[in-house]
């Protein structure tokens, strides 16, 4: 697992049009985004179902709090960091974390599992985590999370996540030493309708948008869209 090299620029004209509370401009940044954020929330829980619900509410707070973002920074980080805190959020709502056994830290020198696989083993041995573990292994090497945010954000302790990354990782090398040699697909279609990107559906992020004073909105492994 690398960290994503995903950017996109965004006009600034554009944001302050959003700023402004036009609709029009809200859904040129949701159609440009969708992908990368629903891609984000299914690689850490695993879900699409949920993963779409994460879409929709990370969009809604975007248009919300756009007011808070600051032009200085990149766009997608900010949407980035709400996104992730919505999954985060999800799998504290979901009971997720109920474990409260904490094992010792293991120290592990050898290289990651994940080196020499492929994508596609990846793939499938990344199905056979629990959302908990995938998403405490996704915060801790790929969005580089030190472990006491990660505890911070879980509401748990510094060596539950230590011992999370550490069995992860065992766990997942596991996996990868027996996974059979077949096609996987990558991550679902992702549009919160169920339709393309394509749709001229209105997304429910942008029904419940609109439903929005504008005044609100001034007071925030591939993710590629293409």
């Amino acid at each position: 697992m690398t960290a994503p090299t995903f950017e996109l620029d965004v006009p600034l004209a554009l944001i302050a049009r959003v700023r402004n509370g036009e609709t029009a401009a809200f859904e040129q940044i949701y159609r440009r985004f969708e992908r990368p954020v629903f891609n984000l929330a299914w690689r850490m829980l695993g879900d699409a179902d949920a993963a779409r619900d994460i879409l929709q509410d990370a969009m809604l707070k975007v248009f919300q709090r756009i007011g808070q973002y600051r032009s200085d920074a990149p766009f997608w980080a900010w949407l980035r960091q709400i996104a992730t805190n919505e999954a985060l959020m999800r799998l504290r709502r979901d009971k997720h974390v109920d474990d409260r056994a904490e094992v010792p830290e293991v120290i592990d020198e050898t290289a990651p599992p994940w080196v020499r696989a492929d994508s596609a083993a990846l793939e499938r041995a990344l199905a056979g985590l629990s959302a908990l573990t995938r998403s405490v292994l996704w915060l801790y090497h790929v969005e580089g999370y030190a472990h006491h945010e990660i505890a911070e954000q879980l509401g748990r302790t510094v060596s539950f996540s230590k011992s999370q990354v550490a069995r992860g990782t065992a766990r997942l090398r596991e996996l990868l030493a027996c996974v059979p040699d077949e096609p996987t697909p990558g991550p679902p279609e992702h549009a919160a309708s169920g339709t393309s990107p394509d749709s001229t559906a209105p997304p429910q992020a942008l029904a419940r948008m609109r439903r929005v004073e504008p005044s609100v909105s001034r007071t925030i492994f591939s993710e590629n869209p293409s």
